[in-house]
């Protein structure tokens, strides 16, 4: 078996742990993005959203879909690193090369970004769902639906396709991953010549290539997380398209509308993937260990 495995194992578990570590500021972050209204209960910032979420639904409100996110990371990292790998592997045995060209890395980037992007669609439209829904302390027979009821929930009323709302802006968004990743393989390659990396350095450069992919997307990222809800009937408040979805943010609440919490989120987007790209590479030895022990690999002189 190949090492694709391997990565997509290790991947899956790098995922998980900087999903867990960082799962706050996605709360925060997603919750100011979904905001459009300014009334008594409005956030009107990070610390401000963070406060009263904590006053309002106490630390359980910050993990809101938890549940949901771990297996939607662990899916997607693992997804995405199986792919990535695979057509790495292929442009270097095709090209006799140990290193991928920029051109090469944004291809596997494309390829890897597009298939994670089909395939857990619905594991993020149902999360968004579950981090928006606020609870009150005050009323503990509320129950906070689970992520199979929450599921259940948007096929019953919102038909089998609401899954994948929001999945233009999000294959737009394969954007993100391909400068990231691209960033990242040319800055160790880079590293690579002068010395072997160490798991500072993947934490590093993990940061610095999610800071830059981050930044220039944004906007896609904030009307992903609005098309992923449950679409108004109000014309003034659905979004019909990306373009739609654009132009009514533009209207509504101005250029400064489309960055909305882009505070939290690239302290978050950055500490996920240095925590990631830190892990992940901690953990691909023992995922290579693993698939010997299950027979589905000889040795580990044919790894990495």
């Amino acid at each position: 078996m190949s090492d694709n495995v391997a990565h997509a194992l290790a991947g899956a578990g790098g995922g998980i742990i900087s999903m867990a570590v960082t799962y706050p500021l996605i709360t925060v972050n997603t919750r100011l993005q979904v905001q459009r209204k300014k009334d008594s209960t409005s956030y009107a910032g990070n610390m401000d959203a963070l406060r009263k979420i904590l006053s309002t639904e106490g630390i359980a409100g910050l993990f809101s879909g938890l549940e949901s996110a771990l297996f939607g990371a662990a899916v997607t990292n693992g997804v995405y690193y199986y792919f990535f790998e695979a057509v790495k592997a292929a442009f270097e045995r095709a090209s006799k090369r140990k290193n991928m060209s920029t051109v090469e890395s944004m291809v596997s980037g494309a390829v890897a970004g597009a298939m994670t992007c089909i395939i857990t669609n619905p594991i993020w439209v149902v999360n968004t769902r579950l981090t928006v829904k606020q609870k009150n302390l005050d009323n503990e027979q509320e129950e906070t639906p689970t992520t199979v009821q929450a599921f259940a929930e948007i096929i019953k009323e919102d038909g089998v396709l609401a899954l994948w709302q929001g999945i233009i802006p999000a294959l737009i968004l394969v954007i993100n991953p391909i400068i990231q990743y691209t960033a990242f393989e040319q800055l160790k390659n880079k590293v690579e010549r002068f010395r072997k990396l160490g798991s500072l350095d993947f934490f590093v450069l993990g940061a610095i290539s999610k800071l830059a992919a981050t930044s220039i997307t944004y906007p896609y990222i904030l009307l992903k997380s609005r098309m992923q809800l449950k679409q108004s009937k109000n014309e003034g408040e659905r979004y019909d398209s990306l373009v739609d979805g654009l132009r009514k943010v533009i209207a509504q609440e101005g250029i400064a509308g489309l960055y909305k919490g882009i505070e939290s989120k690239l302290l978050q987007s950055v500490l996920t993937a240095s925590f990631l790209f830190m892990s992940k590479e901690a953990l691909f030895s023992y995922a290579v260990k693993l698939l010997i022990l299950l027979g589905a690999r000889r040795s580990l002189a044919s790894a990495k």
